[in-house]
């Protein structure tokens, strides 16, 4: 486990999980919205959290470290406990209770989640890697916080998607946050059937929080302000 980063003690002490994917960059926007940090790879060091991201990446290959290194039951317990968890990406997939198209070991068996969010997702939805692409968003609950970033006071956020995932479905539990408009010409490089269709980009369950796209990646702060507000139970 790395050291912790100084902040006030008062803030919370939020977990990122290290094991692969894009770490430092939701370290760097975690601490710059006010909360301490810590790198977490094993079960013990989720008992000290107040909270924990779960980094873009390969959603099969972090399934496949958390059960290796023993973390993905009492990751799965804390969950259903009320423990908050974000979701970037393939952190989404992660918390999702149902993949559509899951990933096949050798074995035949499918890969894993966490569950905890009652949607099912699409993996590769957006399409691979020369499908990425950047695109304005109108994100509700944004508005409401106390934020610093210039952006604050506009519902938008800079989003960006890398070989992304989209939801297919959503509970009644689960609140829909952002959506890719239909007619968006990014959209639909897998399915083909985007352009008629918004797709669901960014929930909300409780203390869980997940978005397809990457705002680690843009200096966009405001989406982790609002995971810390609800670590808070502010939001």
């Amino acid at each position: 486990m790395t050291e912790i980063t100084s902040q006030d003690a008062a803030s919370p002490l939020v977990g990122v999980l290290a094991l692969q994917g894009g770490v430092r960059e939701h370290v760097h926007a975690l601490e710059a919205a006010g909360a301490r940090t810590t790198l977490v790879r094993r079960a013990a060091e989720l008992d000290a959290l107040d909270g924990l991201v779960l980094p873009g990446g390969e959603s099969t290959t972090i399934d496949k470290l958390m059960r290796l290194y023993g973390i993905a039951e009492p990751l799965r317990a804390k969950i259903a406990e009320g423990f908050p968890v974000y979701g970037s990406c393939a952190g989404m997939i992660l918390l999702a209770e149902r993949i559509t198209d899951p990933a096949l070991d050798a074995a035949g068996e499918p890969q894993q989640t966490l569950g905890g969010l009652d949607i099912v997702v699409r993996r590769n939805a957006f399409g691979r890697q020369r499908e990425s692409f950047e695109t304005s968003l109108a994100f509700t609950g944004l508005q409401s916080l106390p934020s610093q970033d210039p952006a604050a006071h506009t519902e938008n956020v800079h989003a960006v998607f890398i070989r992304a995932p989209w939801v297919e479905k959503v509970g009644s539990s689960v609140q829909v946050l952002a959506q890719v408009p239909a007619g968006d010409a990014a959209a639909g490089a897998e399915s083909g059937a985007a352009d008629s269709v918004a797709r669901i980009v960014a929930v909300r369950s409780g203390k869980l929080l997940a978005t397809s796209f990457h705002p680690e990646v843009t200096g966009e702060r405001r989406i982790h302000e609002l995971f810390i507000q609800m670590i808070r139970g502010d939001a």
